[in-house]
């Protein structure tokens, strides 16, 4: 029995379109990627930092190690003076505050108080 190169060559690669079927096997796996991982990320980061820039002096706060604060001063280099208790301060950086934690927190008050959210349509 013997083999040739041919007979070989035509059982390895005779399925047509095999090159172009793996780059568009690539190209469609990265949009996969881009549009579960990478789109939702940079989105939840732009979010981040729109609501950091919005955040105002005496709001309740809650930053990323889960302390409660409320902004007592807002610094024009980008960190905040959070007051933790009466006549308890601290200096944290404005991306240390969790806009997903804060939002959990304040929802809870408002249910607390009996305070319903709006629907808007």
């Amino acid at each position: 029995m013997q083999l040739n190169l041919a007979t070989v060559m035509l059982q390895a690669g005779g399925a047509p379109g095999g090159i172009g079927g793996s780059v568009f096997l690539m190209v469609g796996m990265f949009v996969v990627m881009y549009f579960f991982m990478i789109r939702p990320q940079a989105k939840r980061a732009k979010d981040q930092k729109k609501f950091a820039d919005s955040m105002n002096v005496g709001e309740q706060v809650v930053t990323t190690a889960g302390i409660h604060a409320r902004i007592n001063k807002s610094n024009d280099d980008g960190t905040l003076q959070v007051e933790i208790s009466r006549g308890t301060f601290m200096t944290i950086d404005r991306s240390a505050v969790s806009m997903e934690m804060t939002a959990a927190a304040r929802k809870k008050a408002d249910a607390a108080a009996g305070i319903t959210p709006a629907t808007t349509k």
